[in-house]
């Protein structure tokens, strides 16, 4: 049943560099607006007046929860506190969320999802802008067709290094859940998704090999990774990887995605956040790459971004088409796309490279 609505107002929790993208996204959407936000941290408080003094900011969380015009809430704060404010909300204010990734940090914490999957009675959507990047999102849709199904996928990110965030609390593996989660879960997410397929088993190898080396906060030596090999094996017998490496900024694309099958071969070409590239070069297009098997006659296709959405964010116009789908669901529209369970699953996997790079030993889901 469809929901009638005006302008829909959100409720953000977490005003830092994310929950700030999330601002100018919503923006740029007719009929949505963040109405109020509650960010603890006192510098983003600051920041998020200057830039965007239209949101009021709330004292606490349960400040914001009791405001009567809210329509839905977005979760934009750090890794380690997105479950512990799951259930505050669920236990006080359960309207419809839009929850930044990782789902969850702690093992622990997968009854309490399991719970909201099953009882919580509005939608919650879990946020995988990966999946809504314009070339990445042409990949999906053409990859199976290209390939004549697919058999082996490759994800590689070559990228910066992971950026200060507040507190320093994306530094330590015990706040993010180890960069195979926090980072990687995105791309977890891709491979069930382009496979459509389930994950079986898990081999990894990674660590902490350049950056953050020399970090030291509060006394504690800073011990997220920055590079790793992964592998799934998944149920019907495909395979993937991904090639992770967070010292490779000079890299033109940092996304590429490569599926082959018995009749060909599709690649996608995606460029890291335009902020970052010199002023000198223009930005790299984002492009798509079919590669026939028999008739070897590359089709290479560009997939442009609205400039706008580029300087909206730095997930290559994700977060606009995020949005844009989850207002349907507000609205009653639609169902979310990125369930609970995916959101889980994808933490599931990061959580088993990141065990089985420290044993050396494969993991079996």
């Amino acid at each position: 049943m469809e929901t009638k609505l005006d302008t829909c107002k959100y409720g953000l929790i977490g005003a830092g560099m994310m929950g700030q993208e999330h601002i100018r996204n919503v923006a740029l959407i007719d009929g949505a607006e963040i109405a109020a936000a509650y960010e603890p941290d006192a510098g983003m408080c600051g920041a998020l007046r200057a830039f965007a003094p239209e949101v009021q900011i709330e004292a606490s969380m349960s400040d914001l929860l009791r405001r009567s015009d809210l329509d839905a809430l977005l979760i934009a704060s750090p890794n380690q506190v997105h479950a512990r404010q799951l259930s505050e909300i669920a236990n006080t204010r359960p309207l419809p969320i839009l929850v930044e990734k990782p789902l969850y940090t702690d093992p622990g914490d997968s009854a309490l999802i399991e719970s909201l999957s099953a009882e919580y009675p509005s939608p919650i959507w879990v946020a995988m802008e990966y999946r809504y990047m314009p070339p990445i999102a042409a990949f999906i849709q053409r990859a199976q067709a290209a390939t004549g199904g697919i058999k082996m996928l490759t994800i590689r990110e070559h990228r910066f290094p992971f950026l200060p965030k507040v507190g320093n609390w994306n530094r330590f593996n015990k706040n993010s859940g180890g960069t195979l989660v926090e980072k990687c879960c995105h791309f977890f997410d891709l491979m069930r998704v382009i496979l459509q397929d389930e994950p079986v088993r898990v081999m990894a190898s990674g660590g902490q090999d350049v950056n953050h080396l020399d970090e030291v906060y509060d006394g504690e030596n800073s011990d997220i990774w920055d590079g790793a090999y992964v592998i799934v094996d998944f149920a019907s017998g495909t395979r993937a990887m991904l090639d992770l490496c967070m010292y490779a900024e000079g890299s033109e694309y940092q996304e590429e995605l490569s599926a082959v099958g018995p009749e060909g071969k599709i690649e996608c070409f995606v460029p890291g956040p335009g902020r970052f590239w010199p002023e000198n070069q223009p930005n790299p297009i984002p492009k798509l790459v079919l590669s026939p098997r028999h008739t070897k006659q590359r089709d290479i296709l560009d997939i442009p971004v609205d400039p706008k959405l580029l300087t909206a964010g730095d997930h290559n116009g994700a977060t606009f088409y995020q949005h844009q789908r989850f207002l349907d669901v507000v609205r009653g529209k639609a169902a979310p796309e990125v369930t609970l369970s995916d959101g889980a699953k994808a933490v599931q996997m990061g959580m088993a490279a990141q065990q089985s790079a420290l044993t050396g030993q494969s993991v079996s889901l």
